[in-house]
């Protein structure tokens, strides 16, 4: 309790020194030192919640003193805080209204705005993508969805960025079972990167665009294979994927410039068993596909076989 009384009493202190009197104006500079001095210490002490505080007394100072780029950095001290504040609470099971979370998301949403407010967009955009990071991590990709759709957004003007954060959106739709907003994000992401990631000589595409258009060509079917969507309500760029699939000669598909040989034929495999409904053949291709798939994809490819062995979804 002395301890507590102290820190309030040093927050006082210099809160205090900041209110206006007759005939003297206050020192918000010096003002704005020493909440970050007590900030400080009360991370030592391991104070996360009153640290936070602590910065955003700092952040009012920097907006006082006109300096966007302290009041930012000021901001963003504090979320992390009480980022830390909230991690805490939820690895001691203490019961919340998740306040610290709230606090948190409202100072990144208030640096990104100060960021937005002065052109800074990548800035903006790397704020964002830690907001949704953080939020990933406290198990909430519903939440995390939103902030990484944001920096999307704030990354227009640079695709690779762009299609990395849409890759975030996308497997927080597949964490939450949506995945036909999965395949359309996916989608709109090979879309993206062709148009993207062309060389200027070959019109190829080049690169890690190659990466992200083999991963969003595998998931496609995977999504595909999972939703087996009817005929009458197949989209018409669906469909067309899976007709590359459909084919035992694959000589003029434009997939052979960015997809191993190997998936793309263990691919065809898994769209003929599933449309065969031959679990037997799925579960032989699962074996040799396994290796070659990430971990989400290979969950996918699991709900697949699931889907096919129970198809009422009770597998799922």
């Amino acid at each position: 309790m002395e301890k507590d009384a102290d820190i309030l009493g040093k927050y006082r202190a210099v809160s205090n020194k900041l209110k206006k009197r007759f005939l003297k104006r206050p020192n918000v500079a010096e003002g704005c030192e020493q909440y970050g001095s007590l900030a400080r210490s009360l991370k030592q002490q391991e104070c996360p919640q009153y640290a936070a505080f602590c910065h955003l007394a700092q952040a009012r100072c920097e907006h006082t003193l006109i300096n966007p780029a302290g009041e930012t950095q000021a901001l963003v001290y504090a979320a992390r805080e009480f980022i830390k504040a909230e991690v805490d609470s939820v690895g001691i099971k203490c019961l919340s209204f998740q306040e610290h979370l709230t606090a948190a998301i409202n100072c990144y949403s208030h640096a990104i705005r100060v960021h937005i407010e002065n052109k800074n967009m990548s800035l903006a955009a790397a704020l964002s993508l830690e907001l949704g990071n953080a939020v990933q991590k406290l198990n909430k990709p519903g939440e995390a969805m939103a902030h990484y759709q944001r920096a999307a957004e704030l990354q227009s003007q640079s695709p690779l960025d762009c299609l990395m954060s849409l890759g975030y959106v996308a497997s927080c739709k597949i964490k939450t079972k949506d995945y036909d907003g999965a395949l359309g994000v996916f989608t709109e992401m090979a879309y993206l990167a062709q148009e993207s990631g062309g060389s200027s000589v070959t019109g190829k595409p080049i690169g890690a665009y190659c990466d992200i258009l083999s991963r969003c060509e595998i998931t496609r079917v995977l999504l595909l294979m999972l939703l087996q969507p009817t005929p009458q309500r197949i989209r018409p760029e669906h469909a067309q994927t899976l007709e590359k699939y459909a084919w035992e000669s694959s000589e003029d598909n434009t997939i052979a410039q960015f997809l191993d040989e190997d998936v793309f034929l263990m691919l065809q495999s898994v769209v003929m068993a599933c449309q065969s409904h031959d679990l037997e053949a799925l579960q032989s291709i699962q074996v040799e596909l396994w290796p070659k798939l990430s971990a989400e994809q290979n969950e996918l490819l699991y709900y697949v076989i699931q889907e096919l062995s129970h198809p009422s979804g009770e597998g799922l």
